[in-house]
């Protein structure tokens, strides 16, 4: 069984590089904050996340997400301008592209895109779907770089159907990054779990992935260690990693082109073992 529908990934052009055909390609994450939810500021020190950049391709990783301003679903998240997130980023993005794995960058700024670009990062990851900094998607034309849109809400509202409202934001995002001329085959959309849903939301948005196919374009999905695990079975963040997987293997069977994951080795593992019984079945 093919990771992303053979349709998707013909359509997928200049970002099919980053993706698999055997298997859902894996993003290691890497959050150089001292306020990450789910590592609380392990890597904020530069060697350590290095390090952890490191272990993470020696563990199997396709693509390394690097973000230095928390994104994260929960109260307390603080922002951080452009200065300060470039300065987090400096004396390790660099070092990370020397590993020799596909670097995203994920922020929502476009001037702190345009600096992780220039040090040779290859996507752009916006958690606002180019829907927050007006410049971003033309940088991201202009640099003729993939893009991946997510989903997201100031505030999660309990009462609105989940699935449509992603559909019709992921579908601005498209109409968005092709008016500033990025081409639809550069283009990845995310449902942002866990971001500006409830727990049975996300739960939702993760069941009914499906739904993001009308859209023609391969999807990322990053359940990792998220807090609707939590809601099914309580458990810390550093005790979900049975959940995420479940979740991520969930993703793969509906066509998912991209997981995004905090645990790499279990994360390709898992991958691999379905990917082995599919093909012997």
């Amino acid at each position: 069984m093919t990771a992303i529908p053979a349709s998707a990934l013909a359509a997928a052009g200049p970002l099919a590089r980053f993706l698999r055909a055997d298997r859902p390609a894996v993003m290691g994450i890497l959050n150089v904050t001292p306020d990450s939810f789910s590592d609380g500021g392990r890597f904020f020190d530069p060697a350590v996340a290095i390090r952890h950049a490191e272990q993470m391709a020696a563990d199997g990783a396709d693509i390394l997400d690097i973000g230095a301003e928390s994104t994260r679903p929960y109260p307390g998240q603080k922002p951080v301008d452009r200065d300060a997130e470039i300065a987090r980023l400096a004396p390790v993005l660099p070092a990370v592209v020397k590993l020799g794995l596909p670097v995203s960058i994920d922020t929502i700024k476009a001037d702190v895109a345009r600096w992780a670009l220039d040090q040779g990062a290859v996507i752009v990851n916006d958690v606002w779907g180019l829907q927050r900094d007006p410049a971003m998607a033309p940088l991201v034309a202009e640099r003729g770089v993939p893009v991946i849109v997510m989903h997201n809400r100031d505030e999660a509202d309990p009462a609105i159907d989940i699935v449509s409202d992603m559909v019709a934001f992921l579908a601005r995002s498209v109409a968005i990054a092709e008016g500033a001329g990025i081409a639809r085959n550069r283009i990845a959309v995310d449902p942002g779990i866990g971001f500006g849903k409830t727990p049975d939301q996300s739960i939702a948005a993760l069941a009914k992935v499906r739904a993001l196919h009308q859209l023609g374009l391969p999807i990322l999905v990053g359940a990792s260690r998220k807090r609707f695990i939590d809601r099914i079975d309580p458990s810390p963040v550093t005790a979900r990693i049975g959940g995420s997987l479940a979740a991520h293997l969930h993703a793969a069977e509906a066509g998912a082109a991209i997981i995004r994951a905090h645990d790499v080795r279990e994360t390709v593992q898992a991958l691999k073992v379905r990917a082995a019984l599919g093909a012997a079945a």
